[in-house]
């Protein structure tokens, strides 16, 4: 990806197609999430644990259970109040201003979802150049992901600090002939949270930490619905 940029003269006439599609790299079965966003994404998709390509610990969301499978995207779009902040960020990420200084949104040009003129898509100035609505939404999805990503660290740090950190097997019976069994996961341990004393919580909690394990142990509920949408996709054929 090549990224320049973004500013109100070169980019005037640039539109962003904002619906979801597999064409646009939607079909995937798991999406890295921030603990900017936990709590909107543990009211939807089961939050867990997996390495990255370094071992470190990462956070996802898991969207379905076969490769590429998506169960929240279907021929409308995204079936989820919320969508995942790395989904929505598109052709944007956060990069070094040209001329020095603050950071600046800058876009890849050649990204599927960008348009240009009067064709499909969300404008990202105003005709006389001042910021358009979506920009100014899309500024910020990515202080979610790039603060975000500051905290997932620290984050992994304060959660091995205090023992919380376990491996879970993730297993799904669809029916007497079909399982699924997902390897390399780690969540929160409820019951080791529930029982940390007073100075171990104080302490996560100075942290910055202590709710968002709350919301990765409340996320795992969210896994009957995947399994739901999974019989429902099946049964439709």
């Amino acid at each position: 990806m090549t990224t320049v940029q973004l500013n109100n003269v070169d980019h005037h006439d640039m539109r962003v197609i904002t619906r979801h599609a597999a064409e646009f790299g939607d079909a995937i079965n798991q999406v890295l999430v921030f603990p900017t966003e936990f709590e909107d994404i543990q009211r939807e998709y089961p939050i867990f644990f997996t390495p990255d390509a370094n071992g470190d610990l990462q956070a996802v969301a898991l969207l379905g259970l076969d490769r590429d499978e998506n169960l929240f995207l279907d021929d409308t779009g995204w079936q989820a109040r919320y969508v995942p902040a790395a989904q929505q960020r598109g052709p944007f990420v956060i990069g070094m201003a040209e001329s020095g200084g603050d950071p600046m949104i800058h876009v890849d040009p050649e990204h599927p979802r960008i348009g240009r003129g009067m064709g499909e898509g969300m404008p990202l100035f105003l005709p006389h150049g001042g910021n358009a609505p979506y920009l100014e939404h899309i500024s910020g999805v990515l202080r979610t992901i790039y603060t975000g990503l500051d905290l997932i660290r620290p984050m992994f740090d304060a959660f091995g600090d205090a023992g919380l950190i376990e491996p879970v097997a993730v297993q799904v019976q669809l029916s007497d002939t079909e399982q699924y069994d997902l390897p390399d996961y780690s969540t929160i341990s409820g019951e080791r949270l529930g029982a940390l004393d007073g100075a171990a919580l104080e302490r996560l909690h100075r942290a910055g930490f202590l709710y968002a394990a709350f919301l990765v142990v409340a996320s795992t509920a969210n896994v009957n619905r995947l399994i739901e949408r999974k019989l429902a996709r099946s049964a439709a054929g």
